[in-house]
């Protein structure tokens, strides 16, 4: 290195990832060389790598700047192995040669402020490295860069032991002079960004928003520095670096991009603002316009920022609902109120509505599929010249695929009466919906939810005692058992409450429940005390009453709205069914799970539309032709099969071959696109053997209360497209896994493992920091961030190791845990699949 010269790592790239096993390969390939040269003087270099350089302006006094457009993480290891060299010197009490280090390799003596460091790396671990350089007690401290350091320090004390005098000068000598990096110059001119995004732009392991925030700032060379301070950065810190790609996701969404991928997010924005590369004052407009967006963003994941009591409220409630469904529409509304296209009120009805499309759904029981979709259409297709909250209901109330997905005010009453409620969504949306009914009464002391501890309750038992069964058998139908008809209402909503007195309540008869229901300060639970008795006559009366109420809380669609014009999956369905070679078969659910709705609306499309090339090639799901099924006007006659036989498609009796079927990820692969998750319900008997002797275990040594935590937390994994392994020790484990990737080059990671015996769960940074995203430090933070926020829960800063904390916290603490989980879920969606949020 020359003196008067700084390699600077921009501002806006990542921070310094690499971990133990990138160190350990590179010192071994120092000690090699140090032992070659040590025993015949021969000096062969080897090859580490290549870095490429942008040269900047020189700067008074003579300093020449270098930005290191890729290559940071070998220049970096370098300076902090050069470091620990450094300082074994001068615990040796050899300061020449250790003045030697500072004076050529690390830093420019003659210069001061950051023109002293030669390496000025990203914002983030410039604090870590600055206190390495200078020696000082923070030197080494948590962090990849104090980590590599502190590597570099103990191999170091370590070798020298028992070593000839002269090998560390030989070290000096291999890190000075036979470590060859290759420096690639760009000319003043060369699109530096090209190259960086040739090298970098091919699986390694940049986020979306990380090779965006790198493609804006390679524009921004003049203003670059003032908008990374004063937009970028502050954005960045607000957000987080897994909301900050929601954002850069659902500014294209909110755009009219309904179909933007998150693993496309790069390439969709770089093509939005290619325009605006060569003008830098409006490239510095589109920054300050989303953050902007950042500040609306965490209006909903924060609702008490929002100023406008009504809309909190109503963004309140729909994060508490859970989910990022509601996103889209929801950053499109208060884009709305804050340009003055929209007022508070306006945006908070049209919430609203959105809330009751979600509510009615659940309480019906509708699938969810194509759900996220609907949302992501809002922000291009509500109509504009009608106010927010009436385009939003005009739109929810239209038809989709043939069919009504906004229940009617019959549809909830007739759900609330016969569906099971409690089975239905996840246990906090439930919760939610009493909620909501309760409130709905207008006490005027309304119970206070944030402190009372109320859960979801049975009123007639879910293991009732013989005396119950009695009861029903009273006013069991003709044929029916006793426990036919309490399978048939004790889920029903009409049956469900809230209450703090679970243990008190239990299985006890009805008349000890009503004492204790009684003096409940909740409206609802005084309506079930006022009863003489509890069976079915007054479990179906109270679902009457409850539904009644819950039309007038969710407000249903309008009656009579047309179909909408276009069926969203029709262009993906007809490209589908002609990329299907002749000799092959589908089904109506591996379409629907291929354009992002359910078998049926793809059977009404193909019914409704006769005359769709290659329409008899989809079948029922065991390969029957489906009874519906009619050829269009003048056209073919005759029987589908005989048809699908002529083209190759063997038939065993009237079920075609599974042998010839194309599932969803063959339609997807046919198509050129990225597979749709699929998951398998299908276990071998010692996988369930395994899960058998788990669960014996869990519920021999933990309390009922944390077993049921446990598996219930498992049970949402698997909802989340997860699946269970299990240790093959006398204490069986049980680990979560998720698999990312594809066929070619997968991986598994497993946030945390739960030992049922000793009582404990390991979160596993120990893996999970060579598995990406989690092989990003802030990631790992992150991660360890929302645990540690649930009470109960203390994980000391070990994101290399394996910290634990109680089973126990199950017990109380699941829903939260979940909720982690998820986020998880969520992380590894955006690395690596196109998940809607």
């Amino acid at each position: 290195m020359t003196p008067a010269t700084q390699f600077q790592v921009p501002l806006y790239q990542r921070t310094y990832s690499w971990q133990q096993d990138e160190l350990r390969r590179l010192w071994d390939d120092v000690l090699e060389l140090v032992e070659q040269y040590l025993e015949d003087g021969s000096t062969p270099s080897h090859f580490l790598g290549s870095v490429v350089l942008a040269p900047e302006r020189v700067v008074p006094g003579g300093l020449q700047r270098w930005l290191v457009v890729d290559g940071q993480q070998r220049l970096t290891t370098l300076m902090l192995a050069f470091t620990a060299l450094r300082d074994s010197y001068r615990e040796r009490g050899e300061r020449m040669k250790a003045d030697r280090i500072d004076d050529l390799v690390l830093t420019n003596k003659y210069k001061d402020g950051l023109d002293h460091y030669r390496l000025l790396p990203t914002q983030a671990d410039r604090d870590a490295f600055m206190a390495c350089v200078e020696g000082s007690p923070k030197a080494g401290g948590p962090g990849n860069v104090g980590a590599a350091y502190r590597f570099f320090l103990g191999v170091l004390t370590e070798s020298e032991v028992g070593n000839e005098d002269g090998w560390t000068d030989a070290v000096e000598t291999v890190l000075n002079n036979l470590l060859s990096i290759v420096a690639i110059t760009a000319e003043k001119g060369d699109n530096v960004y090209r190259i960086f995004e040739s090298i970098n732009n091919t699986g390694v392991g940049l986020s979306q928003s990380d090779l965006l925030r790198n493609y804006v700032f390679m524009c921004l060379p003049n203003r670059g520095e003032n908008v990374y301070r004063s937009l970028w950065l502050p954005m960045q810190e607000q957000l987080g670096p897994q909301n900050l790609e929601l954002l850069v996701w659902l500014d294209l969404v909110v755009s009219g991009g309904s179909r933007a991928k998150q693993t496309e997010i790069y390439r969709e924005q770089q093509r939005r603002l290619e325009p605006f590369s060569g003008d830098e004052e409006a490239l510095q407009s589109e920054i300050a316009a989303l953050a902007q967006r950042a500040e609306r963003l965490m209006r909903i994941l924060e609702p008490e920022r929002e100023r406008d009591a009504e809309l909190r409220t109503t963004l309140e409630r729909l994060a508490q609902w859970g989910g990022q469904t509601h996103y889209p529409l929801a950053l499109y509304l208060l884009d709305s109120v804050d340009s003055g296209r929209a007022t508070a009120g306006e945006a908070a009805q049209a919430l609203g509505y959105a809330e009751s499309y979600m509510v009615r759904r659940l309480l019906c029981q509708v699938s969810t599929t194509g759900l996220n979709r609907v949302f992501m259409e809002m922000p291009k297709e509500l109509e504009k010249d009608r106010s927010v909250a009436e385009a939003t209901l005009r739109y929810l109330s239209k038809r989709r695929g043939g069919a009504r997905v906004w229940p009617t005010d019959d549809d909830v009453r007739e759900a609330i009466r016969t569906k099971p409620f409690y089975s239905a969504g996840r246990s906090h949306q439930r919760f939610q919906v009493l909620r909501r009914l309760e409130e709905s009464h207008g006490a005027t002391e309304p119970v206070d939810f944030a402190k009372a501890k109320l859960t979801v309750e049975h009123v007639l038992p879910q293991r009732p005692n013989q005396k119950w069964y009695e009861l029903l058998a009273e006013e069991a139908d003709d044929g029916q058992s006793a426990e036919e008809l309490h399978t048939q209402l004790v889920h029903t909503l009409g049956n469900l409450t809230l209450s703090a007195d679970n243990a008190r309540l239990s299985n006890h008869p009805f008349r000890r429940k009503q004492e204790i229901l009684d003096s409940s300060a909740l409206r609802m639970n005084q309506w079930i005390a006022d009863q003489e008795r509890w069976g079915k006559a007054q479990i179906l009366a109270r679902a009457d009453e409850l539904a009644a109420r819950a039309v007038t809380v969710w407000p249903g669609p309008i009656d009579g709205m047309r179909q909408a014009d276009e069926w969203p999956g029709r262009k993906d369905l007809r490209a589908a069914l002609l990329a299907m070679p002749a000799g092959t078969w589908t089904t109506y659910g591996d379409v629907g799970a291929l354009v992002g709705t359910h078998a049926v609306a793809v059977g009404q499309h193909l019914a409704g539309k006769p005359g769709i090339h290659g329409a008899h090639r989809v079948l029922t799901s065991d390969g029957r032709v489906s009874e519906g099924f009619r050829w269009p006007d003048n056209r073919e006659t005759g029987d589908p099969r005989d048809l699908l036989i002529e083209e190759g498609v063997p038939f065993d009796g009237r079920r075609a071959r599974k042998s010839h079927r194309l599932t969803a990820s063959d339609l997807a692969t046919l198509l050129g696109r990225e597979a749709p998750e699929e998951t398998s319900a299908a276990h071998d008997d010692e996988q369930q053997s395994v899960a058998a002797r788990f669960e014996q275990l869990l519920r021999e040594n933990q309390t009922e209360q944390t077993a049921e935590g446990v598996l219930a937390a498992l049970r949402f994994w698997e909802r989340q497209g997860g699946y269970l392994t299990y240790g093959r020790a006398a204490e069986t484990s049980c680990f979560p896994n998720l698999d990312t990737g594809t066929a070619l080059k997968s991986r598994t990671l497993w946030p945390i493992a739960i030992y049922p015996v000793t009582g404990t769960v390991e979160v596993c940074f120990q893996p999970l920091k060579t598995r990406p995203p989690f092989d990003d430090e802030t990631q790992r933070r992150e991660l360890m961030a929302r645990f540690n926020a649930i009470d109960g829960i203390e994980l000391a800063a070990k994101l290399d190791l394996r910290p634990s904390f109680s089973l126990e916290v199950f017990a109380g603490r699941g829903e939260e845990i979940c909720s982690v989980l998820e986020w998880f879920v969520h992380a590894v969606a955006l690395e690596a699949e196109p998940v809607a949020p």
